[in-house]
């Protein structure tokens, strides 16, 4: 790539700093990525007047890191005066600083970025992710989740101090719980509580006796079974199916992965997980690796979800070495899709529709799934299977749409007629 061709004063502005070394691997590593040209001229030209401001300050490229950038974006640029300076939007030099500092470490220029925490608590949350991973089975959101709980809980108990379990009380736990659920729900508290309750079950595995401090997590009352799960109606089904614009390729995409959580009621991340091996296109299955256990799962393919599937494989999924099924259709083009993805897709698809999509997830369709299943005689037996619930109590709350059947097992009321 020729460097007119992405602005000759961002190349030399960058060959007189102490960046010059670099900016070839910089360049090729968007290319490598698939960034439009155009996109690279913006990247070159925020790295370029970093490279400006690092010469004024007399910087040196082994002092770069995220504090150095964060200073760059946050004190300078909204008061620089550099001359000459190209306007560009904030998240685009905030995204060409970040590429940048992965460029660097790659070749070894600057040092690996710090640990935010105290060695102490990072190496206990590792543990305790290969725990939720190996002998839990648990998703990666899940073990997330679990991790962010658990490491605010260890640094409240223990700062940068030695992990002693010894040290906490009963009480510790309970005014921990208590004060970190101040303003969340009650879903969201009982997840904490239930996260607090989950490492120091782990503690246990592990041979401490947790037992006391256990009993000390308090439950929180959450009745998940006390409202009906909404639904869409199969009109607000074919205008939500509709609403996606099935002549791009991106459109296509949107659509197949909106056709699995609605005929096959998938998690957001089984979907973004799919790999194109998972589609077997003779048999008629989908492979299903599961996210909440360990195990792989085989569900028949409907017809309209395979047709939606080969459509945007043959003439939407763009050219990539990647294996995943469905890819992003902006650069980097060679990533998979991740759960935010999806999300996005489906919300938008909701707005489209002039739906609120801030009190309508991704999880609506897998409902709706379960209600249709339901509705077409299959038994709560099977929605589990097809769902995939560990447990057939988890899958009875779709028993709640179908009153005729509820009415059909519902006791008489004593002393009323019969």
């Amino acid at each position: 790539m020729k460097e007119d061709q992405l602005g000759v004063r961002s190349w030399q502005l960058l060959e007189d700093s102490v960046l010059a070394a670099s900016r070839q691997a910089y360049v090729g590593y968007l290319q490598s990525h698939g960034y439009a040209l155009h996109t690279i001229g913006h990247y070159l030209a925020s790295v370029a007047h970093f490279s400006r401001w690092l010469t004024r300050k007399r910087i040196r490229l082994d002092q770069i890191d995220e504090n150095l950038v964060r200073q760059f974006i946050s004190v300078h640029l909204p008061n620089c005066d550099c001359p000459g300076r190209r306007k560009c939007a904030l998240n685009f030099t905030r995204a060409a600083l970040k590429h940048l500092l992965k460029v660097l470490r790659a070749d070894g220029c600057i040092r690996p970025p710090p640990l935010r925490l105290p060695g102490t608590i990072a190496d206990e949350l590792n543990r305790l992710d290969v725990y939720l991973d190996e002998i839990r089975g648990l998703a990666a959101s899940t073990r997330r989740n679990h991790r962010d709980c658990a490491c605010d809980f260890l640094v409240d108990q223990f700062g940068g101090h030695r992990i002693d379990m010894r040290r906490i009380k009963p009480a510790d736990v309970l005014h921990f719980v208590v004060e970190r659920s101040k303003g969340h729900t009650p879903a969201s508290a009982g997840t904490i509580a239930s996260s607090v309750r989950v490492y120091l079950r782990f503690r246990q595995f592990s041979g401490d006796h947790t037992e006391a401090l256990i009993a000390a997590v308090p439950k929180v009352a959450v009745w998940s079974m006390a409202r009906l799960p909404k639904l869409l109606t199969q009109a607000q089904l074919a205008q939500f199916l509709n609403a996606f614009d099935t002549q791009t390729a991106s459109g296509r995409r949107d659509y197949a992965m909106a056709r699995l959580l609605v005929d096959l009621g998938l998690r957001v991340g089984e979907v973004a997980a799919l790999q194109l091996a998972d589609v077997d296109w003779h048999e008629g299955t989908l492979r299903i690796r599961a996210t909440k256990c360990k195990r792989t799962d085989l569900l028949p393919l409907p017809v309209q979800t395979g047709r939606a599937l080969f459509d945007y494989v043959r003439f939407g999924r763009p050219q990539t070495s990647s294996r995943a099924l469905f890819v992003r259709h902006r650069a980097p083009f060679d990533r998979l899709v991740t759960p935010a993805v999806v999300c996005s897709a489906i919300r938008l698809a909701y707005a489209r529709c002039g739906w609120p999509s801030s009190s309508m997830g991704t999880h609506l369709l897998r409902h709706t799934a379960a209600s249709r299943m339901l509705g077409n005689g299959a038994s709560l037996k099977d929605i589990a299977d097809v769902l995939r619930h560990r447990s057939i109590n988890t899958t009875m709350i779709y028993a709640k749409v179908d009153f005729r059947k509820l009415a059909a097992v519902v006791s008489p009321w004593p002393g009323s007629r019969s």
